[in-house]
């Protein structure tokens, strides 16, 4: 296990901080929202108090807002290694900026040409792009996981690949299996025929480094409040794409990047705590990783992008014996399926989102025993509604499904195993 003061970072976040000793509440439903350390809850609270104006005036509360908006942007092109922070876009959450997004990006296709959507997505990376296809006479196809593996086969993806293809969309990481997909080929095997790519990298965010440049795909889209921040979504698109594009837009805004997508006044308040997020990571590369992580990062960008690499590879590494332990417990108990990758060597290729069912147990029954007892997990389908109806379980209750984050312990592993054993058992 990779050391860290875990004492310390869990002091960073008042929810965790206020609730100690053995029966304190465990947040294990970090998939749907993390929890949020003081220097955000600060940074929020200053742009209220400091910066509660509209931006484009002369006094000095308008001045400080647009500076926080100028420092979200460059936060953010940090966070994901942007070409420029004219590429990142903030709104309301990764589906308002995916439907947003989508009226711009379907103008951009002729009645008959084909999309390509997959069966493991979140619905927010589904629902936009077929009413995309409704509105504009376009083909969809639909790329499937394999139900053993969870995991996709390109070869599959290769056969449904054409001269008309113009789009792929496809998760980093889904929100159900836990899967990490392979991105850089499907984005080469994408451009090779034409198409654009559009990423959600939602789940993957709170877990992995994020470099579009190495990607190479066209559009990434995630949301700080599964990172540790605050509710609010954040696009990257490529600079040349994006100025493809035709903006749906009121007439005096902005017809410049990327305002000209950042429809409405923002939350201001909601940028200051992004800014502070990649701080926070910044801080753990700083503050809490072992050198070897900073050397490794050293060059790859300017300092605050080392340093959030290297935090984040550190809380990373932290992650996995917890994501271990979890998988291992939930393996031996009766009648318990883990819906993702489970293999102890194949780790790697997922996060720590675990989907389990039990027979002759419903999900909810499981989740409801353990929020008795404090622990807070989902059920359901989690609007991954293509991936449980795929493996069968839409008329089941879904799944129960448990997220770890690095301010998870191994005692808070050990005392969900114990309460679902007891239950499964009971």
């Amino acid at each position: 296990m990779t050391i860290l003061d875990i004492d310390r970072i869990r002091a960073q976040f008042p929810a965790i901080a206020q609730n100690s000793g053995p029966d304190a509440p465990v947040f294990l439903d970090n998939p749907g929202g993390t929890q949020v350390p003081q220097m955000v809850i600060d940074a929020m609270t200053d742009c209220l108090i400091n910066a509660n104006a509209n931006l484009g005036g002369q006094f000095k509360t308008t001045q400080a807002a647009s500076a926080v908006v100028d420092q979200a942007h460059e936060a953010m092109a940090d966070f994901v290694n942007a070409g420029s922070a004219q590429e990142i876009i903030f709104g309301q959450n990764m589906t308002s900026l995916t439907f947003h997004i989508s009226r711009s990006i379907g103008n951009l296709f002729s009645e008959g040409d084909e999309i390509i959507l997959t069966r493991m997505e979140h619905d927010a990376n589904v629902s936009p792009w077929l009413l995309m296809a409704r509105d504009k006479g376009l083909v969809v196809k639909w790329l499937p996981f394999e139900t053993d593996s969870y995991e996709f086969d390109l070869d599959k993806l290769a056969d449904l690949l054409s001269e008309r293809t113009k789009l792929v969309c496809f998760n980093h990481a889904s929100n159900l299996t836990g899967t990490i997909n392979d991105v850089k080929t499907v984005t080469k095997m994408a451009h090779a025929v034409g198409a654009l790519v559009y990423v959600d990298s939602v789940q993957y965010a709170p877990h992995g480094i994020i470099d579009v440049q190495d990607l190479g795909c066209d559009f990434l889209v995630c949301s700080p409040y599964k990172f540790f921040g605050p509710h609010m979504g954040v696009l990257w698109g490529k600079l040349d794409v994006l100025k493809r594009l035709d903006p749906y837009k009121v007439r005096p805004a902005t017809d410049q990047l990327p305002g000209c997508f950042e429809t409405g006044t923002l939350s201001h308040e909601g940028m200051a705590g992004v800014t502070a997020t990649v701080e926070y990571f910044a801080q753990a590369g700083r503050d809490w990783a072992d050198e070897h992580y900073r050397t490794r990062y050293s060059g790859t960008g300017n300092e605050r992008r080392q340093l959030l690499c290297a935090g984040m590879h550190a809380l990373s590494d932290y992650e996995l014996p917890l994501t271990r332990r979890l998988i291992e417990g939930l393996q031996g108990l009766p009648g318990v399926t883990i819906h993702g990758i489970s293999s102890s060597n194949a780790l790697a290729r997922r996060v720590p989102t675990i989907s389990f069912t039990a027979e002759g147990h419903k999900p909810f029954d499981i989740t409801a025993k353990l929020a008795k007892h404090d622990i807070f997990v989902w059920d359901g389908h989690n609007y991954a509604i293509e991936p449980v109806t795929e493996m069968g379980l839409m008329d089941k209750g879904g799944v129960v499904r448990v997220g770890l984050a690095h301010y998870n312990t191994m005692a808070e592993v050990e005392r969900t195993i114990e309460v679902i054993s007891a239950h499964l058992n009971g």
